[in-house]
């Protein structure tokens, strides 16, 4: 994983990239509590299809759930880059399942443009916007939407110590 800064003086947004099905995905740095390597995860049970299971983070349990379920993309193969980013969506600590980390980086706030028209008719409530880092094109999540009012309902109902949504 690498890091990389923004020049000095500009308005910037640092995020951490990570890889989802080939693609390439960007939360707030804010929102992201660490970044653990994948460890032991207990399924649970009658669980809803995006939750991998919970896991125990020294001490503390928290669900795991798979990013690409989620978001709506098929299951992935578990590698030796796969990643669990320790995140805060909408005040529920999780683990979230990534492919891969790449880097942490300070994109300038002018480089995030709103989701395009072509895909504003699927779903993109998740997306703060898309930002162009080197010759590719990053997605930049609105971590605090990326659960759905079910989802998150439904990770309540699993564990009674997590907020109700």
């Amino acid at each position: 994983m690498r890091v990389v800064t923004a020049p000095s003086g500009v308005d910037e947004l640092p995020v951490v990239c990570f890889e989802l099905a080939g693609e390439s995905y960007a939360a707030d740095i804010g929102h992201v509590r660490e970044i653990i390597r994948r460890q032991d995860i207990a399924p649970i049970p009658r669980a809803p299809d995006f939750v991998e299971g919970m896991t125990n983070l020294r001490g503390r349990v928290l669900p795991v759930v798979d990013l690409r379920r989620l978001l709506g993309f098929p299951p992935g193969e578990i590698t030796r880059r796969s990643r669990i980013l320790i995140v805060e969506f909408g005040g529920q600590l999780l683990g979230a399942i990534v492919d891969a980390v790449t880097q942490v980086v300070r994109l300038p706030s002018s480089s995030l443009e709103p989701p395009s028209r072509v895909v504003s008719r699927v779903e993109t409530a998740y997306m703060r916007g898309v930002a162009a880092l080197g010759e590719s094109l990053v997605v930049v999540l609105d971590v605090d939407r990326v659960l759905t009012a079910a989802q998150s309902k439904a990770l309540a109902t699993l564990d009674p110590q997590l907020p109700p949504p």
